[in-house]
């Protein structure tokens, strides 16, 4: 295209409601982002409820503020970009519904974006010049996958979660040692105080040839471990578990992950996701890249947990192509990847 592509991004998938606008896919003009986990702390987790009606409650005000940073108005704007799976089935439907009546009252084009797809392009946004062929990494609070991305939406499912996401496995075990919600965060800070050999906990190990992943059994031997030394009357330390219960998850996706990138024979791997913050992984995947010539990228703190800038990339990669989503089109709370 001649002419520089201003998308207005909208994400409201879980219980962050965000706006942003986006050129071209690659550079940011806002990303204004209300989070909701000061609400939710208080619960322990995302309340569904909770969360659609905060969304409610601010989806204008973070429109407004979005095209306000950007300096931009709605006539700027060249299409309408939104999530619409999966997520929370009622968070998603605030922000499909706003998306379709801008869209409809404005006369611009509606884009329906796939949310993992979203976290997957915030990479380039982060690297201007990052272009497919290469594999993702995908971890977060509710998803964990392995993607070759072998063109602008065009993706192979090489790996999955059979059970828990990463992101969920971290939630649980913070709550059970106690140190509340959001788990990756506080486990990945508390981790650098304890000892990650002292508790062998388990790893997956799938009798087939696969890069699909369980997290439901290193959650589950770290409760049993707790409830033992509880019944023993020994003391925990907290530090040692989630420094344990942590390079569990990371030596797990890191094997996955490597050994996906020399099965496809690519030398780089984008990683993606709230989970894609946490400082062990991100030692940990640059170590193993540095020993095998691949190039490891991450996006930005702000860029890795749910933000709509990412959504506006992802929208535009679809909207060049000329896909588009009629006005009566709805929220998939299970939507999969690449599915349309």
């Amino acid at each position: 295209m001649d002419k520089d592509v201003k998308i207005l991004a909208i994400e409201s998938s879980c219980d962050e409601t965000s706006a942003a606008v986006v050129v071209n896919g690659r550079k940011v003009l806002s990303n204004i982002i209300s989070s909701q986990i000061a609400i939710h702390t208080k619960f322990g987790g995302v309340v569904p409820e909770v969360a659609s009606r905060k969304h409610i409650e601010v989806i204008s005000e973070v429109v407004e503020q979005a095209l306000k940073e950007a300096e931009v108005s709605f006539e700027d704007i060249d299409a309408i970009g939104v999530t619409y799976g999966p997520g929370l089935v009622g968070a998603l439907l605030v922000g499909v519904q706003y998306a379709k009546g801008l869209a409809y009252s404005l006369g611009k084009p509606l884009v329906g974006v796939n949310h993992i797809e979203g976290h997957i392009s915030a990479n380039f946004i982060e690297y201007e010049d990052l272009k497919p062929p290469f594999v993702c990494l995908v971890v977060s609070g509710g998803h964990t996958f392995i993607v070759h991305m072998k063109d602008y939406g065009d993706f192979e499912v090489m790996g999955q979660t059979r059970d828990d996401a990463a992101g969920e496995a971290y939630d649980k075990v913070a709550r059970a040692i106690g140190l509340g919600y959001p788990g990756g965060p506080k486990i990945d800070k508390l981790s650098k105080e304890g000892n990650e050999n002292a508790i062998k906990f388990p790893r997956a190990n799938f009798h087939e040839e696969s890069l699909d992943f369980s997290f439901s059994g290193v959650k589950s031997a770290v409760l049993n471990y707790l409830n033992k030394m509880e019944m023993k009357k020994e003391e925990i330390n907290r530090a040692d578990v989630a420094a344990s219960f942590q390079k569990a998850v990371v030596d797990f996706l890191v094997s996955n992950a490597m050994k996906a990138c020399i099965i496809k024979k690519v030398d780089k791997i984008a990683i993606a996701g709230g989970v894609a913050s946490n400082s062990a992984l991100r030692k940990s995947m640059i170590d193993a890249g540095t020993k095998r010539n691949i190039n490891v990228l991450f996006p930005e703190p702000v860029l890795c947990t749910d933000n709509a800038a990412m959504i506006g990339s992802a929208a535009y990669f679809e909207y060049i192509k000329g896909v588009t989503a009629p006005l009566d089109f709805n929220a998939v709370p299970n939507l999969k990847l690449g599915e349309r």
